[in-house]
């Protein structure tokens, strides 16, 4: 009897932690459309989320942009296929790696931020206060930096995608000597709009 208490106590948790994502989350969007809005706070965290981000997006997009070329060119050398790595590194950084990275990255950096800010503010009861000054905390909190994470997540991934195509020609061209007018013209050859989208 005490094992399914014990399955029935932690079920119901995660239910609860559930619920309360959701409820949050429904609080967010409601938020979005509700005045006030505090344009200031918004363009203060689309610094903090996007600005801030640009190192990182950058440093992780060309080293996985000259890997992948290095790799590629490697494994097509013994077909005597080195004129395609471009088009592999340009199709596989927009499609796939550029925006998994760089949501990954920011996700890690500016998340933690966002964390380790809300959480000090719980434990200094500043939310508290802002309650008690008749201010909704998910309106002044949540709703800048979901609305800056919406706004500046698509051109760190358009800052990505550059870096890592860029990161894919240096490796290709200047270390495993490749053609770079064959690279650059290979790079664009299959790449159509969708695959930015």
């Amino acid at each position: 009897m005490k094992l399914l208490e014990a399955i029935g106590a932690l079920v119901l948790r995660i239910c609860e932690d559930f619920g309360r994502g959701f409820i949050l989350f429904g609080e967010t969007l409601r938020g979005l459309i509700r005045p006030p809005y505090d344009v200031r706070n918004w363009l203060v965290q689309m610094v903090r989320i996007g600005f801030d981000s640009i190192p990182v997006v950058f440093v992780t997009a060309i080293f996985t942009g000259g890997v992948l070329a290095l790799q590629t060119y490697k494994g097509f050398q013994r077909f005597h296929a080195e004129g395609w790595v471009g088009s592999v590194v340009a199709l596989s950084t927009l499609r796939e790696l550029a925006p998994v990275l760089t949501g990954l990255m920011v996700a890690g950096r500016a998340g933690s931020a966002i964390a380790a800010e809300i959480g000090s503010m719980r434990v200094t009861e500043q939310i508290d206060a802002l309650v008690s000054l008749a201010t909704d905390p998910v309106q002044y909190l949540f709703v800048p930096r979901v609305l800056a994470g919406f706004l500046v997540l698509p051109v760190l991934v358009a800052i990505g995608d550059a870096t890592g195509v860029a990161g894919g020609y240096l490796v290709a061209v200047k270390v495993m000597g490749a053609n770079p007018v064959v690279y650059m013209n290979n790079s664009f050859q299959f790449l159509v709009l969708n695959d930015l989208w």
